[in-house]
């Protein structure tokens, strides 16, 4: 069975999407059969590996209010053994059609029952807001993956959403547990960058991650070309630390059974 780890946080610009564009990538280099799923209304995983929202004609926003079946909308990458159910702009309006409906927050979970079987990673990306589609991201997860940057006001952001997933743990995904904290955006140059690092492992502990993302200029430039960055430059520091993360991940949940495998 697969596991499906949601990437949130309710700050901007904190590195969800880079990193749901390239540890999916990076799982999927590594012949984990994976999915990543766009929850964000402005699509931008969907465009950073190369498909253009406005020409997707149905959506992750077709599966939550209109019950299409989730198979018929995930599409193919061009990188190997990795799927997309990609967005577009009409993601907006789910926030506010979903609201009257019945077990409204637990519609992902419904549409996700039997992907896990077919996939290794599952990888959600969300907006940068708790409203009620990061809510049903959250809800069908396994376990939440909170990107941080490296800057002030970084543990402040990371108390609110952590309150957030003990209250989502309460009421809706009892099951639901922290993937682990990943250190973003970091300049080693910089002494505020360094207090966060130890004031987040100090804090946290075992619960962030070991690798920490760099600020890149690679991982910055790759979206612009539809590519993920181990695409766009393989030898980058940016490309080369989400390999990193894959390899954490993978050895941290070494129940997941690559279907290389299960197939070889």
């Amino acid at each position: 069975m697969g596991k499906i780890i949601t990437v949130a946080n309710q700050k901007g610009g904190v590195g969800k999407t880079t990193t749901a564009i390239n540890l999916s990538t990076s799982l999927a280099v590594m012949a984990y059969k994976t999915l990543v799923i766009d929850a964000d209304p402005q699509a931008n995983t969907t465009s950073g590996l190369g498909i253009d929202p406005a020409k997707v004609k149905h959506s992750i926003y077709d599966c939550m209010v209109d019950e299409v079946p989730v198979e018929e909308i995930i599409q193919k990458t061009t990188i190997d053994f990795l799927d997309i159910l990609p967005a577009n702009i009409h993601l907006v309006g789910a926030e506010v059609e979903m609201v009257p409906m019945e077990n409204r927050e637990k519609k992902m979970k419904y549409l996700l029952r039997s992907l896990p079987e077919l996939y290794d990673y599952i990888i959600i990306d969300c907006s940068p807001s708790l409203g009620l589609v990061t809510v049903n991201a959250l809800t069908a997860a396994h376990t939440a993956l909170i990107p941080v940057q490296c800057e002030y006001f970084a543990l402040e952001g990371l108390g609110k959403l952590l309150n957030t997933i003990k209250i989502i743990q309460a009421q809706l995904n009892i099951n639901l547990s922290i993937e682990g904290i990943l250190l973003t955006m970091y300049d080693a140059r910089l002494c505020l960058a360094n207090q966060v690092v130890h004031d987040i492992k100090n804090h946290f502990q075992h619960m962030v991650f070991e690798t920490i993302i760099p600020r890149n200029v690679k991982l910055s430039e790759s979206p612009s070309f539809g590519l993920p960055t181990i695409l766009h430059d393989s030898q980058s520091k940016g490309a080369m630390s989400y390999m990193h993360l894959a390899r954490e991940i993978v050895k941290n949940n070494q129940h997941i059974i690559s279907r290389k495998n299960i197939e070889g």
